[in-house]
């Protein structure tokens, strides 16, 4: 019988959903320390290493589909939020393929279409319903006081000065509500695929595991900061390295987080 090399792996999913000859799968994700956010970089970067032209293929792909959504109006953004986790379920079994020891190949970008596919665009019907909701709560916020600057014959001194403080005020607003949600989703694709947890357990153990893993985050975001300055510097190309270092990214935090050895 022939073997489909996009399949996620059995051996963690209907055998021995937390047993595996590579550790003991927590699904809430344990605390690691915070030098390790910059180790999830640096193993990303062995697995590019190891395949760079099939990675930066996988990234221009990826990011193509990206801008075309958003070209698409209307309707571009929501299918972007909904099939991203799809996409990204894909490149984490790519991922689990290279360090198996098997070739990471293009096609690996789709894999989701073929595994859990109705599961990760649950994760992205949530993920859009979220942020749906904080753009609610903006519009409930500024909205109100936009429109009673419209509605008034003439905005005065402090009104003008209310609305710039709310234009700088909004976007922190929206960071901090944006937050939890990426949370939510960061860890729920590899969670879905490998682990074959429901949408709401993905979910929930992908907040619990960042939630754990504060300060470590927070020196992986830092890091990635100042490579993604370096890297815009020469017209953007740099990307084409840091852009496949950021999803093979995914996966080493995933490996390292929910995984006892």
């Amino acid at each position: 019988m022939a073997v489909d090399p996009y399949a996620a792996p059995k051996s963690r999913v209907a055998d021995t959903p937390h047993d595996s000859p590579d550790g003991v799968f927590v699904p809430g994700g344990v605390s690691v320390s915070a030098g390790n956010g910059w180790n999830w970089i640096t193993d990303a970067w062995d697995m590019f290493k190891g395949q760079k032209g099939t990675w930066i293929g996988v990234f221009v792909i990826f990011a193509v589909l990206v801008v075309a959504s958003n070209i698409l109006p209307g309707i571009g953004p929501i299918l972007l939020v909904l099939f991203t986790p799809v996409l990204y379920g894909g490149v984490m079994l790519g991922c689990e393929a290279q360090r198996r020891g098997d070739p990471l190949e293009i096609g690996h970008l789709f894999a989701g279409f073929r595994n859990n596919t109705g599961k990760l665009i649950g994760v992205g019907a949530v993920a859009l319903l979220m942020f749906a909701g904080v753009f609610v709560v903006i519009m409930l916020i500024f909205g109100a006081e936009m429109a009673r600057m419209m509605i008034g014959s003439k905005p005065t001194q402090e009104q003008m000065q209310a609305a710039a403080a709310s234009v700088m005020l909004a976007p922190l607003i929206i960071l901090a509500l944006s937050l939890p949600i990426y949370m939510a989703i960061w860890f729920a694709s590899p969670l879905i695929m490998f682990n074959n947890l429901s949408v709401g357990e993905a979910i929930k153990g992908s907040f619990s595991g960042c939630l754990k893993n504060i300060s470590s985050s927070l020196v992986f975001g830092v890091a990635f900061l100042l490579l993604a300055i370096v890297a815009t510097i020469p017209i953007g190309l740099g990307w084409l390295v840091l852009g496949p270092v950021f999803l093979a990214s995914i996966y080493t935090a995933y490996r390292d987080i929910y995984y006892e050895h």
